[in-house]
């Protein structure tokens, strides 16, 4: 993700950009997604039920039909540049590509998600797909934890039992969560909306009902990239119920920053150090990272080749941001760093069984808020700044943004996709964020 961004001019652009045996959820069934097992049902709008969600099983022909697909892949000539400014590099995508050929096995991400308590409700006519695991641990702090994009619930899947389990982890008791975390609308197992108006506010208002259905009186809530955007949403709603949140990847501009950015401007004088690093991040970002959004946020429904050639929809995955990118390239190159060949292809192959490649860009299309401009939150925040975010969030700009601030920290690594590439620092930084907000 990164952002929401107008459909016109450079300006409106960057302007909106400065930016996820039961009765079943709705689960897309394209010919290359048939067989996963039970059969769906349709969502009943007025049904308030927590349902179990059931075993996840896609069939050995969806799994074969992958991999001829994979297998018959038609190839460009490579790029002219020894480098990826032409964008995802051929090396990198074959060496993906053979992978997940040869050595790939989805069968150990299914057995990963069904170890896992999956349930499944109906809010506003659509199907909310979300792991849910209780803490053993008396007076556990429930939290809601959103994903983005090209993420899924896999982003999260190495910190929930850290979180709810936090004695086996080297934390205390008292550290504990309950870890609530869903998929998106139009993402992973959750049901793609059928109308439009599925934007992060809406989004928002679906997760409090989510956490009032689940029966907390009192929750937290995090997220980066869309999870952020949901997030700093349902901060702005202030429900009685949300203690405080945590991002990490916080929306901070000034209102004079994001001017000049939109202007294409250089950084202006006096900045500090970390402000002048933050500027020419976003600035590098806003020139020459924004081909996907600009796609996602005016003509989403064009994609239409994701949803029919796995490498294309791999290789528009990993061609988010410039650090996500060159963490990604590590990965198949054989020197990885946070993320292994096996993270990254459950990732985009859980995006191509549930055959959500449109769908979720839909995402982008919806939204009409400026990602990366306060948004005027009165409740306690938290931040963590991972240095290989799209843009390293200045301590200045964030007590601007965020009055009530309990929890500010630099990273010493880590990037956008911080819960998945770095768990440890991200658990440290979750237990820390919400130390002072746990009720007594």
């Amino acid at each position: 993700m990164a952002s929401q961004f107008m459909r016109s001019t450079r300006l409106q652009f960057l302007t909106a950009a400065v930016i996820a045996g039961a009765i079943c959820t709705v689960l897309p069934t394209p010919s290359h997604a048939a067989g996963v097992s039970p059969q769906q049902t349709a969502p009943q709008a007025d049904d308030t039920s927590i349902r179990p969600f059931p075993k996840i099983h896609f069939s050995d022909e969806a799994l074969q039909d992958l991999h001829r697909r994979i297998a018959a892949t038609s190839w460009p000539s490579p790029e002219l540049v020894p480098d990826a400014t032409q964008g995802v590099q051929i090396a990198t995508l074959r060496k993906l590509a053979d992978y997940w050929q040869s050595g790939y096995d989805w069968r150990k991400v299914e057995d990963r998600l069904n170890a896992l308590p999956q349930f499944v409700t109906t809010i506003d006519g659509v199907d909310i797909h979300f792991i849910h695991v209780r803490s053993k641990n008396k007076n556990a702090l429930p939290i809601i934890i959103t994903h983005g994009w090209p993420g899924s619930i896999i982003e999260q899947m190495k910190v929930i039992d850290p979180l709810a389990n936090p004695t086996a982890h080297g934390g205390k008791a008292s550290d504990a969560f309950d870890v609530v975390v869903p998929s998106l609308p139009g993402y992973g197992f959750s049901g793609k909306p059928t109308a439009v108006g599925w934007d992060p506010q809406h989004i928002a208002r679906a997760w409090t009902v989510l956490m009032k259905r689940l029966g907390y009186k009192h929750f937290v809530a995090q997220g980066g990239d869309w999870g952020d955007a949901v997030t700093e949403q349902m901060a702005v709603q202030a429900p009685p119920e949300l203690l405080a949140i945590h991002t990490n990847m916080p929306a901070t501009v000034p209102d004079d920053i994001a001017k000049d950015l939109a202007a294409g401007a250089p950084a202006p004088a006096g900045l500090a150090p970390d402000e002048k690093n933050a500027y020419e991040m976003l600035d590098f970002f806003y020139k020459h990272g924004l081909g996907y959004a600009q796609e996602m946020t005016n003509r989403p429904q064009t994609l239409y080749g994701l949803e029919d050639s796995p490498v294309g929809l791999a290789a528009w995955m990993l061609d988010h941001d410039a650090r996500s990118y060159a963490l990604i390239t590590r990965v198949f190159d054989g020197t990885p760093e946070g993320l292994s060949r096996d993270d990254i292809l459950d990732n985009v192959t859980l995006y191509w069984l549930t055959h959500t490649a449109v769908s979720s860009a839909r995402l982008y299309w919806e939204n009409k808020l400026a990602f990366f401009e306060p948004k005027h939150i009165t409740i306690p925040v938290a931040v963590s700044v991972f240095p290989d975010e799209i843009y390293a969030a200045p301590k200045s700009w964030a007590v601007k943004a965020f009055p009530k601030l309990i929890h500010f920290n630099t990273l010493p690594k880590g990037g956008h996709f911080a819960a998945w590439e770095q768990p440890d620092e991200f658990v440290s930084e979750v237990r820390a964020s919400f130390k002072t907000v746990r009720p007594k």
